[in-house]
């Protein structure tokens, strides 16, 4: 009997000792997980992580870590909205003045050929975006954030204003092409929003950017529909044969420049969140990894620190999703604004700059109302690319009923076309927002730079061809009224939702990402 109790004796200690050393490796990987009030006012997190004292990215992180428990930054989201705003109003601001811009170059030879040529100009930037998206993703990965941002908002005001100026198709041509290829920070913006917060704000985060993108893409187009043409709109503020009517499309250009010019200024005092030391990953990656609920940081990184990332299949397949949509909306973009002030006996809706301009000013402000206080509870009931699926799906009939809509007059046309307006641009932001959010929750920080331009080269080799797709299909529907199948603007619709189908198509396949499933509580 003694022996027996000896050997039982035994048998327990060696179970408590081994329990003891799982309980330790245990802890060692979710003792980061312990909130303030469990841990009793101590700080387990700052005292296992390693800082740099002269490193600007170890400092934003240390004061994320101190921020835990006290809500997101309403100021630094207004920063970034601004910085991503700055971005992109230059883009899509031409579209409602475009149709008028290129006839006053006399460079037309009919009046249907004027959106072919519109088309050119809209493409341009796109083209030269593409060919530096990927470079400025680079810079922003070597030499940080701020200084692709600092550069891309300077020039911004710099080739905006010569645009304006632009007296001639090839000025207009050249100077568009400048603005596109120094307007890559749009890429790192994205970075800088998935590293300034925390992570359970970065759905928020990365939310504004893409509001303050889709709403620049419409606020855009308003200030354009406003501002162009002054002397004929507000004879009594801008006279005639004074420097507004030699220069009738300037004042929308310098208006958007004037204010990426306060955003540079103030984009000199934004914090730097790329870390400056080889340690980075080790002493902040780790713990961000097991802060959002991934158990293996060693085994379960999606991106390890020398992997090629086009071999990383889930990061592309969900970039290749993001440039068939990224087509889709460029070329819906420019077909819409052209549409609205054709003339009717073309299919048009003969609508005024300004017209196009309030139009867009509700679809904006409802975009707005929406990103930043619906879409982050949406995106946590059924996440990023839920709701991109199911904003793909809604967009299909709702495009196809455009031609309809034309079929009102006086007060119903408005408000039926507010009203489709204001759902498209709010299913194509959280389209883009769902995807924007997967691949930022793909890769590591020392390779977001190089992700997004990867993405913002292949969206904008995509959105380069949109806008020259869009005006030369709907110069040929134009062409086509009588048709007995899909006459004038039905067929260009058509041909709008084939492309948002095959996206649908693509976007129901892509996997969720494990950062977008998975929460610190889920830890087993």
């Amino acid at each position: 009997m003694c022996l027996h109790h000896i050997a039982e004796r035994d048998t327990l200690d060696l179970l408590h000792s081994r329990s003891s050393f799982v309980s330790q490796k245990l802890f060692s990987k979710e003792g980061h997980l312990r909130n303030m009030e469990e841990a009793k006012g101590e700080q387990p997190l700052l005292e296992r992580k390693k800082y740099y004292e002269n490193c600007p990215g170890c400092k934003v992180d240390k004061a994320k870590e101190l921020s835990a428990g006290q809500g997101v930054s309403y100021t630094k989201l207004f920063v970034l909205w601004m910085v991503a705003l700055s971005a992109a109003l230059p883009i899509s601001s031409l579209f409602p003045f475009l149709y008028f811009m290129v006839r006053d170059f006399n460079i037309a030879e009919t009046e249907a050929d004027i959106s072919s040529y519109a088309g050119y100009v809209g493409s341009v930037f796109m083209f030269g975006r593409c060919l530096t998206s990927f470079l400025w993703g680079t810079i922003a990965d070597r030499f940080g954030r701020k200084p692709a941002i600092l550069i891309g908002v300077t020039a911004v005001v710099v080739f905006n204003t010569l645009f304006g100026l632009s007296t001639s198709f090839w000025m207009a041509i050249i100077t568009r092409f400048l603005l596109g290829s120094f307007n890559g920070y749009l890429g790192p913006v994205r970075a800088y929003g998935s590293e300034l917060f925390r992570e359970e704000h970065q759905a928020l985060g990365l939310s504004t950017v893409s509001s303050a993108w889709g709403t620049g893409l419409i606020i855009g187009p308003s200030i354009g529909g406003y501002l162009a043409q002054p002397v004929e709109k507000y004879p009594n503020i801008f006279p005639k044969d004074s420097f507004w009517d030699k220069f009738p499309y300037f004042l929308p250009s310098f208006v958007i420049s004037a204010f990426a010019f306060v955003v540079a200024i103030g984009s000199i005092w934004i914090p730097e969140t790329l870390h400056n030391h080889k340690c980075s990953d080790e002493s902040t990656e780790d713990d961000e990894a097991l802060e959002n609920g991934s158990g293996d940081t060693d085994n379960e990184k999606i991106t390890k620190e020398n992997e090629n990332l086009f071999l990383n299949w889930p990061l592309m397949s969900s970039v290749l999703t993001y440039c068939i949509f990224s087509l889709h909306d460029m070329a819906y973009t420019e077909i819409f604004s052209l549409w609205a002030v054709s003339p009717k006996r073309l299919g048009g809706l003969n609508f005024t700059t300004s017209d196009v301009g309030n139009i867009l000013s509700v679809s904006g402000l409802a975009l707005i109302v929406f990103q930043l206080a619906l879409y982050p509870f949406v995106e946590r009931k059924i996440g990023g690319i839920g709701c991109a699926r199911l904003s793909a799906m809604l967009s299909i009939p709702l495009l196809q009923s455009y031609p309809f809509i034309a079929l009102f007059s006086g007060a119903a046309l408005y408000i039926g076309l507010s009203t489709a307006s204001i759902l498209k641009n709010i299913f194509a932001i959280s389209i883009s927002t769902g995807l924007f959010l997967q691949q930022n929750r793909l890769v590591e920080q020392h390779q977001r730079g190089a992700a997004n331009g990867i993405s913002m080269t292949g969206m904008s080799l995509f959105k380069a061809i949109g806008p020259a797709i869009g005006g030369s299909v709907l110069a040929w529907s134009e062409k086509r009224m009588d048709s007995s199948f899909l006459p004038g603007t039905h067929m260009v619709f058509f041909l709008l939702n084939i492309v948002e189908a095959f996206g649908l198509s693509m976007i129901m396949m892509l996997k969720t990402s494990r950062g977008e499933k998975k929460k610190p509580d889920q830890l087993q």
